[in-house]
């Protein structure tokens, strides 16, 4: 890994991505939302997003590493994901914040190749979030004839998403980011209501409200796990998919 890393998390608005793509062409990019195991610095409460648990304890074990932090502050992430950012100001981080709020006035013009492809279901949202950063054409991919449908943001543990058919569609924040606009909340709410869908959030995230009146409305399931899904959790998507 090369020594100069530049951390994000979220989506950071396009234009700042491509700025310090410029400025820094050497850097890694590390998404700085991801689990990778680094120490635990206890820097949030026992009972929060895992997620912003995950930028906390990524951003103070890069640290030394770390040119900047690209963070997403707007309707774009989450108020958590402000405070933090202001948090790690003070603690000396050099913070970028960004709100990519900006909306798709024509969503017929979008396309979700990614999304609706015949990839495993883990496959399509680690390539979605691969792809914030390496802006490739994924026009190409063969689309399946979905089945099912996750509504939600990436899991903390991507082994959850193994339990899906490869025929599931994605929806919900994670879609928004595949159509390049992570803050239009028509996308995000978007889902087809002929899928049966399991609509997801991690476990003391703000959009647990927004999962759970979605689920309601199209007759889904909801869930939302903490760090480690829970053997119950498990079982509860398993017997959705098996009955529906």
């Amino acid at each position: 890994m090369n020594k100069d890393i530049i951390g994000f998390w979220g989506y950071p608005h396009i234009d700042v991505i491509n700025k310090y793509k410029k400025l820094f062409p050497c850097a890694t990019w590390i998404d700085l939302d991801i689990d990778y195991n680094y120490p635990d610095v206890k820097f949030t409460p026992d009972a929060y997003c895992v997620i912003i648990k995950n930028i906390c304890n990524n951003a103070f074990y890069l640290k030394d590493r770390l040119i900047t932090i690209l963070a997403p502050i707007g309707k774009d992430k989450c108020d958590s994901a402000y405070f933090v950012s202001e948090i790690l100001k003070e603690h000396g981080f050099n913070i970028v914040q960004t709100v990519f709020e900006d909306k798709c006035h024509d969503k017929s013009l979008l396309k979700f190749p990614i999304s609706k492809s015949k990839l495993p279901l883990r496959e399509k949202i680690e390539l979605i979030t691969k792809n914030i950063v390496e802006q490739k054409d994924y026009s190409n991919l063969e689309a399946c004839e979905a089945k099912f449908g996750f509504w939600g943001v990436p899991p903390n543990d991507l082994s959850i998403l193994e339990l899906f058919p490869n025929t599931t569609e994605v929806f919900g924040w994670t879609r928004a980011v595949e159509a390049g606009f992570p803050g239009d909340f028509e996308i995000e709410t978007y889902v087809d209501e002929n899928l049966p869908t399991i609509f997801f959030t991690q476990a003391f995230c703000s959009k647990t409200n927004l999962a759970k009146y979605l689920a309601n409305k199209y007759q889904g399931l909801y869930i939302d796990i903490d760090a480690i899904p829970s053997n119950s959790a498990k079982a509860k998507i398993e017997a959705f998919l098996k009955l529906r």
